[in-house]
């Protein structure tokens, strides 16, 4: 167990951020998921609209540390590709 204030201090602050960035990561989750079930649906119109919505939110994601930055960079690319691909 924590013995210093600083120790319990960091325990407090790691569990603020903790649920902080678990939001960020669903968020990003869910625009992902837009973008899929527009695949699904072979709507490509809401697919890209939704694709644009999701990437500077990816974006966020990886300045704000939750998202590393090839993480991101290839599941919009795989993304993008499939979009693409429905035309």
């Amino acid at each position: 167990m924590a013995n210093t204030p600083q120790a319990k201090k960091r325990i407090r602050r790691n569990d603020r951020r903790a649920e902080i960035n678990g939001n960020r990561v669903g968020r990003i989750r869910t625009f992902v998921k837009k973008v899929e079930s527009a695949l699904e649906a072979g709507d490509k119109g809401a697919a890209a609209e939704a694709l644009s919505a999701a990437q500077p939110e990816m974006a966020r994601g990886v300045a704000k540390g939750v998202l590393h930055k090839n993480t991101a960079s290839r599941k919009f690319a795989r993304l993008t590709k499939r979009v693409a691909a429905l035309g």
